[in-house]
């Protein structure tokens, strides 16, 4: 993130007018994605992430922008395929209430038309490799797991998708947005942005859904598909690994010591201990701290330790780190992550100080994984 500092301040029409634009930018980026499809959205990342409070929102808003009870029941049954069926189960019932609380506030809710019965002579299993097929670009069997690849092609791709009360497309939408609510599962993702192409959605409504996510269900997950996207269409890209400033504050820009910084730190003093938020590459300097003991404690994001002479430690939630007196070190953010880190001091002496020294050079820094 890059701290712009303004010579004048902004008028209160100014900032209103810079307010007003970037609302505009978010809706315009999502023009792609009907309200519907944004709900469609919204619901699926939810309920990927367990988040039963997001959910309800998603799905009242959805049902208050064209979604019907039958599509909302559709895609909350299909995820049980890819989220299991304990998170499946608790949205349904998410919806359950959600409807109720609708007709006690007397609110107009379109029950929708369900699925189109199949014939009695429907083949799953058939209809499902063929489904596959048009999904993955190619024929695909999964020769490691038979029963696996039955499941798919028979019940999945040939019973669920089916169902006409969804269009491929929506499946495809339902499905990106949920895979990309769960961390480790980056190769499906990658599968599925392909999979949604072939299914029928345009590139610029798989651009537009981490936009969405970013507003109903996390920064993180957008930043997810965002990373899949750009590795899907050969693109660059450097945007870190957020962090969720709502858990541990993000604070302010830390002004008094960015000199001796290598990017831009930020800090939030808390009683006895501060939180520093190291933007993604943002370490400070080589330092000493003299008679006394400093300690680390990683709560959110990926970063970095290092003493003088031996190698750098990687810094995860959980992580903790007390610093002997006297010791040269460094500390900060991981290339492609936010970092933040709970700092204070003990068994301090009298007399005791900090001694800022040269930056972390590049050369040292960019060996780190």
């Amino acid at each position: 993130m890059t701290v712009l500092l303004l010579s004048h301040p902004i008028s209160a029409q100014q900032g209103k007018q810079n307010i007003q634009k970037q609302q505009t930018d978010e809706i315009s980026k999502n023009m792609k994605l009907t309200e519907r499809q944004q709900a469609l959205v919204a619901i699926a990342a939810n309920e990927a992430k367990g988040d039963i409070d997001g959910l309800k929102r998603a799905l009242d808003e959805g049902l208050d922008n064209g979604l019907t009870v039958s599509e909302a029941k559709e895609a909350l049954s299909q995820l049980y395929a890819y989220t299991g069926f304990p998170r499946s189960l608790n949205a349904l019932g998410a919806l359950q209430q959600v409807i109720k609380e609708r007709e006690a506030a007397k609110k107009s809710t379109s029950a929708g038309k369900d699925a189109t019965p199949l014939p009695s002579s429907y083949n799953a299993l058939k209809q499902g490799t063929e489904v596959q097929t048009k999904l993955t670009g190619k024929p695909f069997t999964y020769e490691f797991a038979p029963q696996s690849d039955y499941y798919l092609k028979a019940h999945l791709f040939g019973d669920i998708f089916a169902r006409d009360n969804l269009s491929f497309q929506d499946r495809e939408i339902v499905t990106v947005s949920a895979i990309s609510s769960l961390p480790g599962c980056e190769p499906q993702l990658l599968a599925h942005i392909n999979g949604a192409r072939n299914m029928g959605v345009s590139d610029q409504q798989l651009r537009a859904i981490p936009s969405v996510l970013e507003q109903k269900a996390g920064a993180e997950e957008a930043w997810r598909l965002r990373k899949m996207l750009a590795q899907f269409f050969g693109e660059p890209f450097t945007e870190g690994k957020p962090v969720d400033f709502n858990v541990w504050p993000k604070g302010d820009p830390n002004t008094a010591y960015a000199q001796y910084f290598t990017g831009n730190s930020y800090l939030a003093q808390m009683e006895a201990v501060a939180n520093v938020t190291f933007e993604p590459r943002c370490r400070n300097n080589w330092h000493i701290h003299h008679k006394q003991v400093q300690v680390l404690i990683c709560v959110s994001g990926r970063g970095w330790y290092q003493e003088w002479g031996k190698e750098a430690i990687e810094m995860t939630p959980g992580t903790i780190i007390a610093i002997p007196a006297e010791v040269k070190h460094w500390h900060g953010a991981a290339k492609d992550s936010w970092f933040q880190h709970l700092t204070y001091h003990k068994d301090v002496q009298e007399g005791a100080s900090n001694e800022w020294l040269e930056p972390v050079t590049d050369g040292i820094y960019d060996q780190l994984k």
